[in-house]
């Protein structure tokens, strides 16, 4: 899978595709579908697979701090679109020139003249350009008059609801794992890169494995039964604290995991979290000591839904 970022990066190679647009933030179940809605066509077609999408997301350039926690950083979603028929993703950096980009220079300079796109799959919901003016049936009006299709994702449900980003941020914060499973399609996963911290854990005698998330905020805190992905063995079984760390006075938000029946060194490695069940909330513990057994009650409550599981 090729990655394009922006429009100048663009060449001729590349006109000629079917297309999709869209955040794709999670790769859930209905984005799957789409992306499977449109490999079909593109094998129909015979025309490699684009998916365009946004960095940062548009609701994070306008929302600034009110927009929604993301579920997947880009490298995580970039990651996870190379299980699918993605032959190429375009990456374009909303910015000012984008957001005050009318409709028809949309359409014209990204999907006509950038990608010479042949046909396009979004939801009847998709708004384009300044002000976002543009609607599906304008697109569709695009289509007709520049040569390409414009057609309406596949609504997907479960529960006789549609699959959404938003659902999924839902379920996270009530601690639904395994309602986030079934949208997802699959656990729900953060990665990042091992780093050194303040050696606490290891002073309590539970020492983790440290990782700054980079996310402005996290779509779920919390204490977690886990499992780790990306070390020599796979899965390893855990506890993970996702949060602040109040009780030491932490600032910004901190993914701690300890891996049970585990001493390697393993900072600077690059690993995956599952959290598969939330075992309870960030708290604030008197002392050091109540921290320490608290730890260890997590421990064994862990254990123990790892016996049952």
């Amino acid at each position: 899978m090729e990655l394009i970022r922006g429009l100048h990066n663009l060449r001729e190679q590349h006109r000629g595709c079917v297309g999709t647009i869209g955040n794709f933030d999670g790769v859930h179940l209905g984005h799957q579908a789409v992306l499977g809605q449109l490999a079909e066509k593109a094998d129909e077609l015979c025309l490699p697979m684009v998916l365009i999408t946004f960095e940062p997301q548009p609701q994070e350039y306008f929302g600034q701090q009110s927009s929604p926690p993301r579920l997947m950083r880009f490298r995580e979603k970039i990651q996870s679109l190379r299980r699918y028929a993605v032959d190429r993703v375009l990456c374009l950096p909303f910015n000012k020139a984008l957001a005050t980009m009318s409709p028809e220079d949309f359409v014209k300079k990204i999907l006509v003249d950038g990608l010479g796109l042949r046909y396009l799959v979004v939801g009847d919901d998709f708004r384009y350009g300044c002000k976002r003016a543009g609607c599906f049936n304008d697109l569709q009006a695009a289509g007709q008059r520049h040569g390409f299709q414009v057609v309406n994702m596949h609504t997907f449900a479960v529960g006789a609801e549609r699959v959404s980003s938003t659902r999924i941020r839902k379920a996270l914060e009530q601690g639904d794992m395994t309602g986030a499973e079934e949208l997802l399609g699959r656990d729900y996963r953060m990665s990042g890169r091992v780093a050194h911290g303040e050696k606490l854990g290891r002073q309590l005698g539970f020492p983790t494995a440290n990782i700054h998330l980079h996310r402005k905020v996290s779509p779920l805190q919390g204490i977690f039964a886990v499992e780790v992905f990306g070390l020599d063995q796979e899965p390893l079984t855990g506890v993970a604290s996702l949060g602040t760390r109040p009780t030491v006075d932490g600032t910004g938000t901190l993914l701690e995991v300890y891996l049970f029946d585990f001493d390697q060194e393993i900072y600077g490695r690059h690993i995956q979290v599952s959290f598969l069940h939330k075992l309870r909330d960030e708290e604030r513990f008197d002392s050091i000591e109540a921290l320490r057994v608290q730890i260890e009650k997590d421990v064994n409550d862990a254990k123990a839904w790892f016996a049952l599981r």
